[in-house]
């Protein structure tokens, strides 16, 4: 029986304990941490202190576009930009268009994804979320 590869609670741990750390040293910029199997449900996801409801919810689906569309989030909105298409599109209420969120693969297999969301610009969620896949080392 042929067995695919998934991530472990090891290695979630640690890569979110590694983004936890590194977005603590910030503590006036909070943000939220969700790390998603390939099929996008939630493995893991803790926020910080004070941080808006919608950033918490971008976290989330940021993660799971990534795990799902097999793309970092920002690529696959630039993607559906350049084919003229929207997020809307593609009928899933779950998918955002935001930057922040990386996919997690070993040898071509999607083993899932990594989103962040509240700071002022995608580039930093994506920043930490790139912490994050570091710690799992694939």
């Amino acid at each position: 029986m042929a067995t695919k590869p998934t991530l472990s609670n090891e290695q979630v741990t640690a890569a979110m304990n590694a983004m936890l750390a590194k977005g603590m040293e910030i503590p006036d910029e909070p943000v939220a941490m969700a790390i998603v199997d390939a099929g996008g449900e939630l493995l893991a996801y803790r926020t910080m202190d004070n941080l808006r409801i919608f950033s918490r919810r971008h976290a989330l689906r940021k993660a799971y576009t990534s795990a799902v569309m097999g793309q970092d989030s920002g690529a696959h909105a630039a993607r559906l930009q350049e084919q003229g298409r929207g997020i809307a599109d593609l009928g899933d209420p779950r998918f955002t268009h935001g930057q922040g969120g990386l996919v997690i693969m070993q040898d071509g297999v999607i083993l899932g994804g990594i989103g962040v969301g509240g700071y002022p610009s995608g580039q930093r969620d994506e920043d930490l979320s790139r912490v994050g896949l570091n710690v799992i080392n694939l």
